[in-house]
């Protein structure tokens, strides 16, 4: 047996293209037997499942973000690896981090629908809860799986995998100690604090918009051009990650949004000063920049995003016929022998129960809705359907851009939903019961999924067992199910969420995504038109940048997302081109460890800021707590705050540049 702590780096072709016949080799190589599913691992994971599960729903309820839970928890696994005696092995932290991050996927699965039934007054079961969340994470891991080949090993070095890189860095250089260790705890460190600060305190603005300069002020009033940058570290190192290429694609998708159709959409609008255009509740004249993109752009975004999954879904149409294949001589003929063990997955006979269990046991829920048969049927079909087409765009955006549009998809969902169902004669509060359990399947299940291609890249790095860690994603799915459902139960109980209610005396929490689908199934469902020339616009800017030949679903996640946080990835972008040629040129071991030296930083960057995340999250849990406990005498003026950000963002900048190209003693390289 071979432990995890003789083999200790990642090979040169880690995160390149492998040439023809060239074959991957992980850290921990096929043929070595080191503890994985351990009681260890699945009890630590087990109990950081539950605590980031309940942690998240609340945080997400009251801020709109949830906490950002694999990276932190990959960190924990470091830490907890040195209680032992027997110190935990790479992959037992590989299991650790893929089920406590589960926690965050099935939270926003929850979090982003199930309170809209609240608000809705349709109070459902904790049971229902528990079951719209486990179905839903069920069905996101039994689809990726097959999946997992294609995106896994034959795209290797074609996806940059944000976050499975910065777990992957975090584990591995966890385990080797030294300056690369020193450097990634350095970068945690600065990011951490430095994103803390700027996120939950008022020591300087977090977005940068150069409103106090008169030409910028003139154009978002004039023309509602708005240039907006979230300046935090997370997202930096998040686009030195990505790289160049995708980060330009996905900053173009936003500049196309935001500085043509923004200002496009307001020049027309504004001859119609009193004439409230649907799908906005406001007239045009008198919205902002950001009220236009919400208002009719993300539709736009939602669109695309659409159209370019269903390329995606007809370009791997191979892949999933072949599995599918692989299935079918799986039943006649049993398990194909001499498969390794790093590229075993649970059986394709065991997948296709377990969808097939699926499917009955939501046949059954839906059924005690009182539905009808005809919508029984029907809402199956659209949640298998839509939960195996949005795995694939899941996968997709998280490989390339670490973003999952989930509210998009979401939205999308109801909005097709509450149209097909309107036709077998469902309404009223059944029928919006009814389309926002559905949506909370397919919500969860493309979280789930999205979540999970991070936990199977990161291993296939380190030479997991997939199958190891396919196993162990139920029970994270399991567990975060029951610790996210019944914490909005008792919420639920305390709070209201939304809006506050006449003669209701408790908190309120904002719930902002639900409020938003608790709006769109109320509207559909009292069925207002639908805006088919959003999405239709979206649908055509998708075609056309695959007929360009350029990665649509990259652009349509730039033009949903805010251009705030689109820009700084760019920035990021930009430094990791300019590095990787300071590399080349350096060439030999120095280029190496520039290289390295690189991606460990931006890691460090996406763990601290991750970190920074759930603190800041954890303190606005506090009573009384307030963004002016810290406040600095210049925060109020905008001018001098945004030029204090700008500045520290590109001493951030800096650091990453001369960080990677610092040189490091012989003696400390380890």
């Amino acid at each position: 047996m071979i432990d995890a702590s003789n083999t200790k780096a990642l090979p040169e072709n880690a995160y390149k293209p492998l040439a023809e016949g060239e074959v991957y080799s992980p850290v921990i190589p096929s043929e070595s037997r080191v503890p994985e599913s351990s009681w260890r691992a699945i009890l630590w994971g087990t109990f950081f499942c539950i605590v980031f599960s309940v942690a998240a729903a609340y945080s997400g309820l009251k801020v709109g973000q949830v906490m950002e839970a694999a990276i932190p928890i990959s960190i924990l696994a470091i830490g907890l690896a040195r209680m032992y005696r027997r110190r935990s092995t790479l992959l037992e932290n590989v299991i650790i981090t893929a089920i406590g991050g589960a926690a965050g996927s099935v939270v926003a699965g929850a979090i982003f629908t199930l309170p809209a039934l609240y608000i809705l007054k349709l109070d459902p079961h904790p049971v229902q809860s528990i079951f719209i969340c486990v179905a839903g994470g069920c069905l996101g891991v039994l689809f990726l799986i097959p999946l997992r080949r294609y995106f896994v090993r034959d795209m290797h070095g074609k996806f940059p995998y944000p976050e499975a890189t910065a777990i992957t860095e975090v584990l591995i250089t966890g385990e080797k100690g030294g300056s690369q260790a020193k450097l990634l705890l350095e970068a945690t460190a600065i990011a951490g604090i430095y994103d803390f600060l700027v996120t939950t305190f008022q020591v300087w603005k977090e977005f940068v918009d150069f409103q106090f300069v008169p030409f910028m002020r003139q154009a978002a009033e004039r023309a509602k051009i708005v240039t907006s940058f979230d300046a935090i570290g997370f997202i930096l190192g998040l686009g030195y990650v990505m790289g160049l290429r995708s980060s330009m694609i996905l900053c173009a998708g936003g500049v196309l949004a935001n500085f043509v159709f923004v200002p496009l959409i307001w020049m027309i609008g504004s001859h119609l000063p009193d004439t409230v255009v649907y799908p906005a509740a406001l007239p045009i004249a008198k919205m902002t920049a950001t009220q236009i993109f919400r208002g009719y752009v993300r539709f736009i975004g939602v669109g695309a995003i659409a159209t370019a999954g269903i390329f995606g879904i007809v370009k791997s149409l191979r892949i999933v016929a072949g599995a599918f294949a692989i299935a079918g001589r799986t039943f006649r003929h049993g398990e194909p022998a001499g498969t390794v063990r790093t590229d075993r997955d649970m059986s394709m006979m065991t997948v296709l129960l377990g969808v097939i269990l699926s499917t009955l046991a939501i046949a059954v829920f839906l059924g005690t809705l009182n539905g009808g048969w005809g919508a029984i049927g029907v809402g199956l079909l659209l949640a298998l359907l839509f939960s195996f087409f949005f795995t694939s765009v899941a996968a997709n955006a998280i490989a390339t851009t670490a973003r999952n549009p989930i509210s998009g998809m979401t939205m999308l969902t109801i909005i097709i939903s509450s149209v097909v169902l309107l036709r077998f004669g469902l309404s009223g509060a059944t029928g919006m019961f009814f389309v926002m359990a559905v949506a909370g399947m397919v919500c969860t299940a493309l979280a789930v999924s999205g979540q999970a291609i991070t936990d199977f890249k990161t291993g296939y790095w380190l030479g997991s067992t997939p199958a190891e860690q396919q196993k162990v994603k139920f029970l994270g799915v399991l567990v975060s199910a029951a610790a996210a459902g019944l914490t909005i139960v008792l919420l639920a109980k305390a709070f209201q969420f939304g809006e506050a209610a006449p003669g209701d005396p408790r908190v309120v929490l904002a719930a902002p995504q639900a409020s938003i689908m608790k709006e769109l199934v109320v509207g559909f469902m009292g069925q207002q038109p639908v805006a088919y020339i959003l999405f239709g616009a979206g649908a055509m800017v998708a075609l056309i940048m695959e007929m360009l030949g350029a990665p649509s679903l990259i652009f349509a996640l730039g033009m949903y997302l805010p251009l705030e946080l689109n820009t700084p990835a760019l920035v990021g972008g930009v430094l990791a081109h300019y590095l990787g040629k300071r590399s080349e040129k350096l060439g030999g071991a120095r280029g190496t460890s520039v290289r390295e030296r690189g991606v460990i930083i931006a890691s460090g960057l996406m763990a601290g800021g991750a970190l920074g995340g759930v603190f800041g999250a954890a303190l606005r849990l506090v009573p009384g707590y307030a963004e002016s406990w810290i406040k600095t005498p210049f925060y109020d003026n905008d001018s001098v705050s945004q030029l204090v950000s700008a500045a520290l963002f590109i001493g951030l900048c800096a650091y990453v540049w001369y960080g990677a190209q610092r040189r490091v003693p012989e003696g400390d390289k380890s």
